[in-house]
């Protein structure tokens, strides 16, 4: 059993408005900075075996501080990429709102191929198999993977077995955790957890802790 940290990387100015998606030079907002900080601190006692990393740097800057504080070097995993955004790499979302192959995209998240870009069952096939080398490689213990929103939406709503069209409602904010804990089955130990929200709970405890039948 291993319990694996999702954590979307912090805050940067374009969130929520822009898709960066795998531009380079996107660095976190100094609210950005503060949060994965602030998230370093708050699991600094979790005894985490590992950091690994989408290679991009507004993850990596996120991943930083977590590393640091468990004396871990980063470890850069190029499967926990950003969805390729394709053609509407750098584009607002506003602009588009018009556009029916977005629309679609959003209608049809498991088939639906973003132009020049890829499907969300791809995104989530690749990640899925960073997950499983990671979980092979730190079996029983605990490891955090810094990536993107869509990619833990995906992966947390393929673990639970629910359609890709769905994702959208599943929350995950800018410097969240959610904990995938590998099975068979997977389960899903917390969903959308930031360190300036009050916890009610030891992430050790729901990690360590078996599934009620």
């Amino acid at each position: 059993m291993t319990a694996i940290l999702l954590i979307r990387h912090a805050h940067w100015e374009g969130v929520g408005r822009v898709l960066a998606g795998r531009h380079q030079g996107v660095r976190l907002s100094p609210e950005g900075a503060a949060d994965a900080a602030r998230l370093a601190a708050a699991l600094a006692r979790i005894d985490l075996a590992a950091v690994y990393t989408s290679p991009l740097e507004r993850a990596r800057e996120t991943a930083a501080p977590l590393a640091r504080a468990h004396e871990l070097a980063p470890l850069d995993e190029p499967r926990l990429l950003e969805l390729d955004f394709g053609s509407w790499t750098g584009q607002s979302i506003a602009a588009l709102e018009t556009d029916p192959a977005w629309r679609r995209f959003n209608q049809e998240r498991a088939t639906a191929r973003i132009p020049d870009g890829e499907t969300m069952t791809e995104a989530v096939a690749r990640a899925r198999g960073a997950l499983s080398d990671i979980a092979g490689a730190w079996a029983n213990a605990m490891v955090a993977a810094v990536t993107h929103g869509d990619i833990i939406r995906g992966l947390v709503a393929d673990a639970m077995g629910l359609p890709l069209e769905r994702l959208l409602q599943l929350e995950v904010d800018p410097a969240s955790v959610s904990i995938l804990v590998t099975g068979p089955p997977a389960r899903l130990a917390l969903l959308n957890w930031r360190a300036d929200r009050p916890a009610g709970l030891s992430l050790n405890s729901v990690i360590v802790q078996p599934a009620m039948p």
